[in-house]
């Protein structure tokens, strides 16, 4: 029941008690402006002036109701989505302002059902369904940041709009299927606006809400997570209509009508990968398909999945049937431990190491990241999976309902409870305000300090501190109840049979253990072990101390590396590990005080063999991983010049220097990629930590070199020298593996061109020998390995012009010579290392090209051309090389450098070197319309999050046949998917979107948008 409704709720008008605008609330310690601000206003223009006198009814209550007033002035400030409906359409914001909001939501989804429920026009049902859409997010808005809904009640509010949309816009397919002559005559009837929308639609088809739409407690700007089903012997498909052809283009029906954005925006984005095995099934499933795939190969995050499943559309009685039918599948009869072996595989898939307290709140995930929603979730339905099967009271879907039944029956203790639904009532409040800035279906808090401040003042915080404070107060407490999920069950009690390695021969039972746990040579595995408690060809394991340790830990070692799914590999990869350890004293002692740290470690060697390879040289930095501070904020550019800076000025003539520099470089190297596979640093914020740590190295090496160089050449007079970093290093997207792409430039007093040392040269060969001796500082090996990879390719002319270019020269070459790529290449330049006014000079020029006057058509054609040499060159149809294929990284890197290009000179905000955040800015500013901005911008992040752990994992091409399921779990994460399969489906369904995107834009691009 919706608080505040009932008797208040009969009255209408402007002051009547059951108005949302008079029911508003301020939060605690803020204040209510004087008047409305500006942006609301002025809201009513020309084309409002006969608004029915809405303008003076927005005064009259603004006059009235301050807390109404504060709400609006923090919603114009905070969030240009909602400010837009308003804008879009006050009279509509003044007519939600004035009633009960789950009265006005009411008529809204009933009027919106009428529409559907007697139109034969798809753009009229379309329209229909999204002006409930926009409805529904400015009321629920609205009356959650005035505190007039609680968590439930919005839930609630958008479940229900949603469950109409789909229902309404199923009903109405089917009639045009009827009509179409598909269906037999009278099996579909005309609904009315009375009628529960999709109550007359013809049996044999229905649609299951999962997750959060399942439980009904949709967030604000979710997808909906959708399962369609079948029953091809009901369902009343006229002769020779084939069912499975029928069902599916129905369904991409329904999903264009909920999905597809059009003037009036959209509905919801739909998901469909929750189906069995979504890469080869298709998007609409057979009853008895479905049943045959959960009976031999459901999943336990499947079980966990259907504790949410509820039927929302169509055939609701069918849906319920099915899930009867399902329901020993979700629900054992007896006590389920048998589960939590994998409820540990599912916790380490969501986070492979636990961490510490320290949580950097900038950047954090509320949803996917530690002390997060997934968290509290994953807390309540593991728990519901092994007791539910036995006390049916226990399977609500809905997660706060399940923790309090938890308690109630003893399985968890008020305290638990308590504070956990307390943090998921914060988390999800945090989560909705995220979405309400732009409709964008993110989780992400802003990672500049900037953007929080303003974020937690729409939070109601007049501080980022006092923000930050609450939330990690709660995230806290989250992690520290997931933590000991469980944590009961001895790391033995997973490891069924005996594991004992006595030093003179193999034990048998021991044998049979690991050939159970997935050893294919148990034999030559127990070997193995057993020469690592003996410890005489290992250095670092012969003291008893290391030896005692590591026999300690064995279970849950060789437990942890069979997990991966490639047993026998990883634990020859331990052996590596182990043989080229120099020393273990402090490790292996730890790793007995730290379980998940094995964990870790295993996921490490079992999936990215040359961090393990690092590790074992440099043992000091799992030191680092014991460290409270590691799993905090990532070391800033001051921190890392600091460090770096201190060792250098400590070096001992230049090989040392050399040294130095590279054991820097690796050991943060080895802690980024550490972070990655763990899951404490998401892999999007990845590639600017390593292009941070390449710009703090080029800049600490620069001065030495530049320093020698002037012993023995001296100085050129007005001598300037510029470092511009290109490709993935000046988009600050590198990866584990990626070179350096660097153009070099300078510029010097032309009247004095020679040099004043002892062996004087003239300013080109200066600065040409100047970068050669600094090229060769970053690529030259030494004791300690190679810093870099440098590729000066991207200069004016290429491999054949000269390693360093003069600014006047790089000015004429890009305004007469360069060609279209050359200046595409531009769009990602980024001054890494120059004197402040050198740097002013070269940004001046580098943005004097980027706004240059295009053909639009021209430039797109260019585009298009070279594309298509490199899919020639390098080809484009391995969806898995995420580059170059159709689709990939490269379709999206183009288009965004086609908009920087085509419309800098009029939008100058679309500069930018990373890809994302042109893309972001495009649509901003109206060159993308929001679905192609959403489309670009998610397949951005995915191939982005997917790179970084590919290139950290693997030397060689990924071929997903070979795999090991532990790489493939680390990748499925990594995409925020559930498992592999479903990842492999999103991944070609986002390529085909991207695609066709880049063909769209680029082929009618000149036509459509305008500078």
């Amino acid at each position: 029941m919706h608080s505040g409704t009932g008797e208040a709720s009969r009255h209408e008008g402007g002051g009547a008690p059951g108005a949302l605008a008079a029911r508003m609330r301020l939060d605690p310690g803020t204040r209510a402006p004087a008047r409305l601000p500006a942006a609301v206003r002025h809201l009513f223009g020309p084309e409002h002036a006969q608004a029915d006198g809405a303008e003076a009814r927005l005064a009259a209550l603004a006059a009235r109701f301050p807390a109404m007033r504060g709400v609006l002035a923090r919603v114009a400030a905070h969030s240009p989505f909602l400010t837009e409906l308003m804008r879009a359409d006050p009279e509509r914001l003044v007519r939600i302002l004035e009633s009960d909001p789950a009265d006005g939501l009411t008529r809204a989804r009933a009027a919106a059902r009428a529409v559907l429920a007697v139109t034969e026009d798809e753009a009229e049902a379309m329209t229909a369904l999204r002006r409930l859409r926009a409805e529904t997010a400015l009321t629920v808005a609205l009356a959650d940041i005035g505190n007039v809904l609680d968590l439930a009640e919005v839930t609630s509010e958008l479940t229900d709009s949603a469950d109409g949309a789909i229902a309404a816009a199923t009903h109405f397919l089917f009639r045009e299927a009827q009509a179409a002559g598909k269906l037999r005559r009278g099996a579909v009837k005309a609904g009315g606006s009375s009628e529960p929308a999709g109550s007359d639609t013809p049996p044999g088809f229905t649609v299951l809400a999962m997750g959060k739409h399942g439980a009904r407690e949709l967030n604000y700007s979710s997808d909906v997570d959708l399962i369609v089903l079948y029953d091809p012997e009901v369902a009343p498909l006229k002769e020779g209509v084939e069912p499975t052809p029928f069902f599916v283009r129905l369904t991409q029906r329904l999903v264009r009508l909920i999905q597809e954005r059009t003037a009036d925006g959209y509905v919801a984005r739909v998901d469909l990968r929750l189906r069995p095995d979504p890469a080869s099934t298709p998007i609409a499933l057979s009853v008895e398909a479905a049943l045959d795939y959960y009976e031999r190969e459901g999943a336990t995050w499947e079980r966990a999945a259907y504790i949410k499943a509820r039927p929302i559309a169509g055939d609701i009685a069918l849906g319920h049937s099915f899930l009867r039918r399902l329901s020993p599948f979700v629900w054992r009869r007896s006590l389920d431990y048998a589960a939590v072996s994998d409820v540990h595989a599912m916790k380490q898939d969501i986070h492979a190491f636990r961490g510490h307290a320290a949580i950097a709140v900038e950047g954090h995930n509320v949803k996917l990241g530690r002390g997060g929603i997934r968290e509290i979730e994953f807390f309540a339905q593991t728990q519901q999976l092994i007791a539910g099967g036995r006390d049916p009271r226990l399977r609500t879907p809905r997660t706060l309902e399940a923790l309090a039944l938890l308690a109630e029956t003893g399985w968890i203790g008020e305290g638990a409870r308590g504070e956990l639904d307390e943090a998921y009532h914060f988390l999800r409040r945090v989560e909705h305000r995220l979405q309400m800035v732009a409709d964008a279906q993110t989780h992400t808090l802003p990672e500049d300090a900037e953007g929080l401040v303003a974020f937690a003042r729409f939070m109601g915080y007049a501080r980022r501190e006092d923000f930050a404070g609450a939330l990690v107060e709660r995230l806290s407490r989250v992690q520290d109840h997931y933590s000991k999920l469980f944590e009961d069950a001895p790391p033995r009690a997973l490891v069924e049979g005996r594991l004992d390695f006595p030093p003179e021969k193999d034990d048998r039972e021991t044998l049979a253990t690991m050939h159970k746990l997935g050893y294919g040579d148990p034999v030559a595995a127990s070997a193995t072990v057993r020469g690592w408690l003996a410890g005489d060809d290992y250095r670092a394991l012969r003291p008893d101390i290391v030896r005692t340790s590591l026999a300690a830990i064995l279970p849950l070692l060789i437990d942890a590396l069979a997990r991966g799914g490639a047993a026998d590999a990883a634990l020859a990869a331990a052996d590596r590990f182990f043989r080229e350890l120099p020393i273990a004293t402090r490790l292996l002692p730890a790793l007995v005080h730290h379980p998940d740290l094995v964990r870790l470690i295993a996921t490490i060697l079992g999936t990215a063999p040359r961090l393990g390879e690092m590790l074992a040289h440099r043992p000091s930095l799992i030191d680092a991983l014991l460290d409270p501070a590691f799993f905090g904020a990532l070391p800033d550019e001051p921190a890392l010049t600091s460090r770096l800076a201190a060792l250098i000025e400590g070096a001992e003539g230049e090989e040392d220097l050399l040294d130095q520099t590279r054991r820097f470089r690796q050991e943060q190297h080895v802690l980024i990629g550490v972070r990655i596979l763990s899951g404490t640093l998401p892999a999007a914020r990845a590639g600017e930590a390593f292009a941070r740590l390449a710009d703090v190295i080029i800049r600490a090496l620069e001065r030495p070199v530049t320093a020698r160089f002037q012993e023995a050449y001296g100085r050129v007079a007005g001598a300037e020298f510029a470092v511009l970093a290109m490709g993935k290093l000046g988009g600050r997207e590198m990866t584990a593996g990626s070179d350096l792409d660097l153009i070099v430039l300078y510029d010097f007093d032309e009247e004095r061109p020679e040099s004043d040392g002892p062996r004087p040269l003239h300013g080109a060969q200066y600065f040409a020998r100047l970068t050669q001796r600094f090229v060769s500082a970053l690529t030259t090996p030494t004791n300690a390995g190679q810093l870099y990879e440098v590729d000066l390719r991207l200069r004016p002319s290429g491999r054949a012009g000269p390693v360093a270019t003069s600014l006047p020269r790089f000015e004429t070459y890009q305004a007469e010579e360069a060609w279209t790529w050359e200046h595409m290449a531009l769009t990602r330049a980024r001054v890494v290392s120059a004197s402040p006014g050198f740097r002013a000079r070269v940004e001046a020029a580098i943005a004097e090209v980027l706004r240059r006057p295009r053909d639009r058509a021209r430039l797109a054609a260019d585009i298009v051309d070279m594309r298509g040499a490199i899919a020639d060159e390098k080809g484009d149809d391995d969806p898995w090389d995420l580059k170059y294929a159709r689709g990939g990284l490269i379709d999206i890197e183009f288009i965004a450098q086609y908009l920087v290009l085509a419309h800098a000179r009029a939008h100058p905000q679309v500069i930018d070197t990373a890809t994302a955040r042109v893309i972001a800015q495009a649509t901003q500013a109206g060159l993308l319309d929001a679905q192609d901005g959403q489309v670009l911008g998610d397949a951005c992040r995915l191939m982005q999050d997917l790179t970084q752990v590919l290139r950290l994992a693997l030397t060689t091409p990924f071929q997903s046949a070979e795999a090991s399921p532990a790489l493939k779990r680390l990748l499925a994460r990594a995409g925020a998917m559930p498992d592999f399969s479903t990842l492999e489906a999103h991944l070609f369904e986002t390529q085909a979107a991207v695609r066709a995107t880049f063909e769209r834009l680029l082929t009618a691009a000149p036509a459509r948008r305008r500078a």
